[in-house]
């Protein structure tokens, strides 16, 4: 077949659903690229206009609009030939040239085995899709068409395309709801990364299917007298399955190729959602349903906008797998957000609400890239929304909310919106209380409680599965640590600049430059939240700051930064992520205590009389010494160790004797002695010094205690 009848052949094909006109303007976009690419060949040895043309006919199998298929056509126009984008801009229009410029940006990516380069490149492709989604739909067809023209390609190169399609482009194709081209993605994938597995089973199933042909046709032809019998619409179709997801349920699921096959897998077409469930209730009737393996995505579609209902019967001693849906859910599950455009003229419900999932799942990609530090831990975010496998909750008003399986009420709260969860402290699951780690189940109700002022734990991050939790809750722990460590280090400064008799308002600009260039950091504020992260001395900045940077490396005697009888600083107990407070000492308000700088985490605060304090002069002169605020209300850990007699039920009046001096008992451990003698650790929860004498006294009046000691390491 000539070229020319070949774009005469796409031409009848546009002509089902594009003007004269439009498909003139593509027709023009052919002979444009045909004349760009003159003497261009192909591995194969065809002319290079066809790859351009094949491209276009898959968009056109999709319905794409005129615009998409002259990008098709002019794809490798700039990167191969030389032209401008201007230049196409003036012959065709800047939305053309923009989705040109585009898939040419996305064509030049390569994601090599590099970790980082293939997240830095995924970052281009997210901003591509989120200027016009059809930029990744004309790649993806580039790319439909080059994996089934691999062939002619070195080994090497093969391996890579393969690789690179089965790990970015199928799961992107999946994630847009675009079934048919995904599974023919992988299947290419699949053969070219592993030839004789994928022939193996292909001949596996020719032969099975072979043997399987009469009752194939008896199941069909029951269904169908069924239909007919109720007066139900409906064609029955075969369901085919594809050798790459058997492969992987042999691989990850441990099934025997027979254990998968055996299941006879229909689909019926019918013409309403109202006759989904007719046909449903009809395919019931013939064959019994078996328990839990019913599923309705009509009512909760999948996120990528899938809608069919799932039933597995048992019939002729053999499992009977069936979807129902209409035309439009099957034109939608095939096409996905390609589907859209099929119906732009005539929009429905089923095509907007696959709109809306895809804008908010791009614009969810974009939220995530400007909270990710870097492009790695982007490509980490984004991993577990390119490979969902859905769970559905509801809000207490009803509304359905789609997460990947293994979320949390916490996933759940930062779907909802970002400051919710940050402000989550607890959550109700169907009306009782549940644990904000324990990963939902389909069908539950959940409601958040959210507190102001709350803050995210850090020790989120253990279980949340959601790129958009993972990436705003450390997001938000960033900016907490960096206004921390900003605050923290401006008050040790300040404190070491009283010992040297300054205060941090006298010192210039120009001098706070000086010591910044000197410290080679972007700023002062990172000069100080560096001191409050415990990676600078506040004392040696202060220095510089009142003697000069140049002049403070050339040594001198260190002064005392504490200055004598300067106040020392106050701690309320609560100050955040940067003070700690130490466990070998466990010290209380009321203890005498002392900040040692951590480097990268802050300030620790240990009792003054700590073993693990520095003994030199040198080390105890940098110690900062703190005092207590008054009015604190925090409850703080501290261990008790408890000699006694053993007698029956001593435990329980431990407990209460604490219980009665308002204690709070975290852990309690029993160390036998002797038949006689025991020894009972006990940690529990104070307000400060006055509350734990109170505690020790209580448990000093049980008649067999014989002694009661506070513990430190």
């Amino acid at each position: 077949m000539s070229l020319e009848n070949t774009i005469e052949g796409l031409r009848s094909e546009l002509s089902t659903y594009l003007d004269t006109n439009r498909i003139n303007q593509v027709r023009r976009a052919y002979y444009y690229a045909e004349q760009a690419h003159e003497g261009q060949m192909r591995k194969s040895g065809d002319r290079y206009i066809t790859h351009p043309l094949a491209v276009a006919r898959i968009l056109a199998g999709l319905k794409l609009d005129h615009q998409s298929l002259m990008a098709a056509m002019l794809h490798d126009v700039i990167e191969d030939t030389g032209i401008p984008k201007d230049a196409l801009a003036e012959q065709f229009g800047e939305d053309v040239a923009e989705l040109v410029d585009g898939v040419s940006k996305l064509t030049q990516i390569e994601f090599r085995s590099r970790a980082e380069a293939q997240a830095e490149n995924f970052q281009k492709m997210t901003l591509a899709m989120a200027r016009d989604i059809r930029v990744i739909l004309v790649k993806l067809a580039d790319r439909l068409h080059n994996m089934r023209t691999l062939g002619p390609m070195p080994y090497e190169k093969r391996q890579r395309i393969a690789t690179e399609t089965l790990d970015i482009y199928a799961p992107i194709a999946n994630r847009l709801g675009m079934h048919a081209l995904s599974t023919e993605l992988e299947d290419l994938g699949f053969a070219s990364l592993h030839p004789m597995r994928s022939r193996y089973i292909s001949k596996a199933v020719d032969k099975l299917r072979g043997s399987h042909r009469e009752i194939i046709e008896e199941i069909r032809g029951r269904l169908q007298e069924k239909l007919e019998e109720r007066g139900l619409p409906g064609r029955i179709m075969g369901r085919e399955k594809h050798l790459n997801s058997i492969y992987n349920k042999m691989k990850f699921k441990q099934k025997s190729f027979y254990e998968i096959m055996d299941v006879y897998a229909f689909r019926i077409i019918t013409d309403t959602e109202d006759d989904c469930y007719r046909i449903l209730g009809a395919v019931h009737s013939l064959y019994k349903p078996m328990p839990g393996r019913f599923k309705d995505y009509i009512a909760m579609p999948k996120a990528n906008g899938y809608q069919s209902l799932h039933t597995t019967l048992f019939g002729m001693h053999v499992n009977i797998e069936i979807q129902i849906r209409t035309e439009e859910m099957e034109h939608i599950a095939n096409d996905g957000i390609a589907a859209h455009w099929m119906y732009k003229n005539e929009p429905s419900n089923v095509t907007s609400v696959n709109q809306t999932r895809v804008d908010r799942w791009v614009k969810g990609l974009m939220e995530m890239r400007e909270r990710a530090d870097d492009s790695l831990e982007f490509i980490e975010h984004v991993k577990v929304d390119l490979f969902p496998d859905e769970i559905y909750v509801f809000t207490p008003r009803g509304k359905i909310m789609e997460l990947p399986r293994g979320a949390t009420p916490v996933d759940f709260a930062y779907a909802i919106h970002t400051d919710i969860g940050n402000a989550t402290v607890a959550c109700r699951i169907n009306r009782n209380l549940g644990s904000l780690s324990k990963p939902l189940q389909s069908g539950q109700t959940v409601e958040i409680i959210t507190a102001p002022g709350a803050r995210p734990n850090p020790a989120w991050l253990s279980f949340v599965v959601t790129g958009k939790a993972r990436s705003s809750i450390r997001h938000t722990l960033k900016s907490q640590k960096m206004a921390e460590s900003l605050d923290l280090g401006r008050t040790l400064l300040k404190k070491s600049l009283d010992g040297f008799g300054a205060r941090l308002s006298d010192i210039d600009d120009a001098q706070k430059q000086a010591v910044v260039n000197h410290n080679q950091v972007n700023s002062f504020d990172d000069l100080v939240s560096e001191i409050g992260l415990g990676n600078r001395m506040a004392y040696l900045v202060a220095r510089q700051l009142v003697s000069g940077a140049e002049r403070e490396d050339s040594g001198g005697e260190v002064r005392d930064i504490q200055g004598g009888d300067n106040e020392p600083i106050t701690i309320q107990g609560t100050e955040g992520m940067l003070v700690h407070f130490a466990t070998c000492c466990k010290p209380i308000p009321g203890d005498p205590v002392v900040g040692v700088m951590d480097s990268g985490s802050g300030m620790t605060i240990h009792s003054d009389t700590c073993s693990r304090l520095p003994e030199d002069d040198e080390g105890r002169s940098r110690l900062t010494h703190l005092t207590w605020a008054k009015d604190i209300t925090d409850e703080f850990s501290v261990e008790l160790r408890v000699e006694l007699e053993r007698q029956r039920g001593l435990i329980a009046e431990i407990a209460n004797a604490v219980a009665m001096a308002d204690g709070n008992i975290e852990r309690i451990n029993v160390d036998e002695l002797d038949a006689r003698f025991g020894v009972v650790s006990l940690v529990v929860k104070v307000h400060g010094r006055k509350h734990l004498a109170r505690v020790m006294r209580r448990v000093r009046n049980i008649k067999a205690v014989t002694s009661i000691s506070r513990v430190k390491y």
